[in-house]
């Protein structure tokens, strides 16, 4: 599998992730449900708090990353759900360090909603690894 950068411009890869990510040769492809901030019996964690649920987030991708053989470092895509875009900025340096740390900027999206499906949580990670 080869990965390409395409990035039309520049200023993304200073934030962290690249415009996209174009993938080519024989390949694996795991599409990862919404993680969130969810213990591993299914209670949420950390309410209130966003950097905690953001590295639990990130906790749990991994896990399900690893689940498949893979690691953050096979993300191509990732998407980021939160209900407080700004309070999820103040945050961001543990979303960028962790992707920084596994050499990926994969092609991303943050959009704020309403709400999560589970009231005290703030933010979802979902994301399409390929290896």
């Amino acid at each position: 599998m080869d990965r390409t950068a395409v990035n039309p411009w520049t200023w993304s890869t200073e934030l962290g992730y690249n415009q996209g990510e174009l993938v080519s040769g024989p390949a694996r492809t795991l599409y990862c449900a919404g993680q969130t901030a969810m213990s591993g019996d299914g209670k949420p964690q950390h309410a209130g708090d966003l950097a905690a649920q953001l590295a639990l987030s990130l906790d749990n991708l991994e896990a399900v990353l690893g689940e498949a053989g893979m690691s953050l470092a096979n993300l191509v895509r990732l998407n980021v759900y939160t209900t407080d875009v700004d309070r999820l900025f103040e945050h961001y340096g543990v979303l960028a360090s962790r992707l920084g740390a596994a050499g990926v900027r994969p092609a991303s999206t943050l959009l704020g909603v309403a709400r999560l499906a589970v009231p005290d949580l703030m933010v979802e990670l979902e994301g399409t690894a390929v290896g």
